[in-house]
């Protein structure tokens, strides 16, 4: 994974593409010294606002500690909590971001343990905490009552009223899709979040205010929580903890600050730092609202509450904000980012093709399974998993028939990779020349064979289709199909030719993935002679191979030459489709990710063709073989994507 790579980026540029940057901060903690919490929360916030933060979310009671014990019931204690929070508000007026506080609030004879929210000099609203911890080390019934005791829906400050209540979401009205539900705490922990009804309200940042304490395993628990929560609730979270600050009479703190977004942890500070710790990260609004509307169980989920709205307008931040994006962000965001898991990953990917491809050969009674082999990374994916499928079922692999077909664009080089690599595995090979079959079928329909048009190209690929379906049928088995997910995002194959088969394993994987798995397959599973093979095949040109050699044999046809580089194509598939990214957003994301490399200057033009091709393709994806979906972004007509095959309109 890569973050965006500019030392500086315009703060509005980022949020029109829906990218908000929230920030989790534990300052050093002076226990039950306010004056100087508030001094210390003040530094936090506007440094999180030179560098482009909208949201601050601070720890549970920050402004006195957590720990205060029975010095809750000081009236001196509390008194100076309502002076430091004016002078708390008064010191943010001029900042243009919304923070999060925790403090004790007293209302009506009762106590609360409560956030409070404020922006641009103004107390937004009061949330109570609504489960509160009374077991082992937490017994908070001692001091607070849940929100479930409160009574009223307003409370008295400086004069004026403020909403008060565990109902409130807090809307930003000029950062689109930034809406703020709050808890604290053990709310995260109990059967049933608060923040899950506030998501189900519509907010899409969820903070929580926090004091766990540490013992051995907590982390990791409290870690995928976090991560849980916010994909439960197709969300944002945001989690500040209180720090070693806090008294240490029976437990630690370790200022755990956490920020995850749909299930993907962002940023995660250090722990048991005494000068304090801090996690900021920009989150994607506009990609949960798209996942949101995406989700047939969010959207049939009822709110069982009524939430009340409190507005507000922030401002614009600084222009140009040091530090650049604080968001990981992958070129290739097929390709797993730890190697550690990489042959977990492969593994999978590859039981899962075998496995669809195992249960269609069974399904079909099929005898033997046919592949066209090319010694391309495509064919050779598909004949990797086709040999895997005959382990599963326990075929000899005197069972499987590769075919090699040469034609006009052939390369000596693609020809012997494939029949290395069948011999090595010990699968069958023939070789089934189509030259002088297409030659009689240019001869029959009147095409000069020196014109190297379309018809020339659609010809071999029909013909070797052909080919293949017939010598299935000869023997009792079924047709391996070996396309991609990138070409059929492209359209990149010849419609009724390398577009058809009886089952396509490998429609559901993108072309860096194909690259990355083969690499892989070299060197854990088909190690010495056949790795050899591999890492050659990896390194060949992508080339339908259609059009005749030049001269000294050389190929003359490259795709990416033609198409444009993969890596592009790949990064504009997954934004465009996972994400639902529209053209601006994604020539966005790709200038960052791809910013200091020699695709960067070319990210425009491969995008307009990208889209273009995308939309005019939809007839051929509509009629496509089944095949066995891989990863997040599918694009099966019976399943994950559907749109008219007669599109006008633009693509994103």
């Amino acid at each position: 994974m890569q973050s965006f790579s500019p030392a500086t980026q315009p703060v509005q540029e980022r949020e029109r593409h829906g990218l908000v940057r929230v920030a989790a901060v534990a300052p050093a903690l002076q226990l039950g010294d306010v004056a100087t919490n508030v001094a210390r929360t003040v530094e936090a916030v506007k440094q999180a606002v030179a560098e482009g933060s909208r949201l601050v979310v601070l720890p549970e009671l920050g402004l006195t500690g957590y720990s205060c014990g029975d010095l809750f019931y000081n009236e001196g204690l509390l008194e100076r909590v309502e002076a430091g929070l004016r002078l708390l508000v008064s010191a943010t007026r001029e900042l243009p971001c919304v923070l999060v506080v925790g403090l004790p609030w007293r209302v009506q004879g009762r106590m609360y343990n409560a956030a409070a929210v404020i922006g641009r000099g103004r107390l937004l609203g009061v949330v109570p905490k609504s489960v509160l911890p009374t077991a082992g080390e937490f017994y908070e019934r001692r001091w607070f009552s849940p929100a479930a005791t409160v009574g009223v829906d307003k409370v008295n400050f400086d004069g004026g009223e403020v909403p008060f209540g565990a109902d409130l979401i807090f809307e930003v009205a000029d950062v689109a899709g930034l809406r703020i539900g709050v808890e604290l705490c053990e709310d995260l922990w109990s059967v049933v979040p608060p923040s899950s009804l506030a998501a189900l309200a519509g907010a899409t940042v969820l903070v929580n205010l926090s004091a766990s304490n540490e013992v051995l395993g907590k982390a990791g628990y409290r870690r995928e929580l976090v991560k849980q929560q916010a994909a439960r609730c197709l969300a944002a979270y945001v989690y500040a903890s209180a720090g070693p600050g806090e008294s240490s009479t029976d437990v630690v703190f370790s200022g755990h600050c956490l920020i995850a977004e749909n299930g993907v942890l962002l940023a995660e500070s250090e722990r048991f730092d005494f000068a304090g710790s801090r996690a900021v990260a920009d989150v994607d609004v506009q990609w949960l609202e798209h996942d949101r509307l995406h989700s047939s169980s969010f959207r049939d989920a009822a709110a069982p509450v009524v939430f009340r709205r409190v507005q507000v307008a922030l401002g614009e931040c600084p222009e140009v904000v040091a530090g650049g994006g604080r968001r990981p962000l992958s070129a290739t965001p097929f390709i797993p980012g730890s190697q550690s898991r990489r042959r977990e990953v492969c593994e999978e990917i590859f039981a899962i093709q075998a496995t669809g491809l195992a249960r269609r050969l069974e399904a079909a009674r099929a005898k033997t399974a046919v592949v066209g082999l090319s010694g391309g990374l495509d064919s050779t994916l598909a004949f990797l998993v086709m040999v895997r499928a005959a382990e599963k079922l326990g075929w000899g692999r005197e069972r499987l028939v590769a075919v090699t077909m040469p034609g006009f664009g052939t390369t000596g080089r693609t020809r012997g990779n494939a029949e290395q690599l069948a011999a090595v595995l010990g699968v069958e090979l023939r070789t089934i020349s189509i030259e002088a079959a297409v030659r009689q079928h240019f001869a029959d329909i009147g095409h000069p064979e020196g014109q190297h048009d379309v018809v020339f190209e659609n010809a071999q690929a029909r013909e070797r289709t052909q080919v293949l379906m017939d010598v299935a049928n000869q023997m009792g088995g079924i047709v391996v199909g070996t396309g991609d997910l990138s070409e059929s995002a492209l359209g990149w194959c010849t419609f009724n030719g390398d577009h058809m088969s009886m089952y396509h394993v490998n429609v559901g994987v993108p072309k860096t993935l194909v690259r990355y798995l083969i690499e892989w397959c070299a060197e854990d599973w088909c190690r010495e002679e056949a790795g050899k093979v591999l890492h050659d095949i990896v390194d060949t040109p992508i080339s339908p191979e259609l059009l005749p050699l030049g001269l000294d044999a050389e190929l003359v046809q490259k795709t990416e030459e033609v198409v444009g580089p993969y890596e592009l194509h790949d990064f504009f598939l997954f934004h465009l489709v996972r994400h639902g990214a529209g053209r601006e957003k994604i020539a966005f994301l790709a200038g960052q990710a791809f910013a200091g490399t020699p695709f960067a200057p070319v990210v425009d033009k491969w995008l307009e063709v990208f889209l273009r091709r995308f939309g005019q393709s939809q007839f051929k994806r509509s009629v496509m073989p089944d095949g066995p979906k891989v990863g997040s972004v599918a694009l099966s007509p019976r399943g994950d994507w559907r749109m008219p095959s007669d599109w006008m309109g633009e693509v994103g």
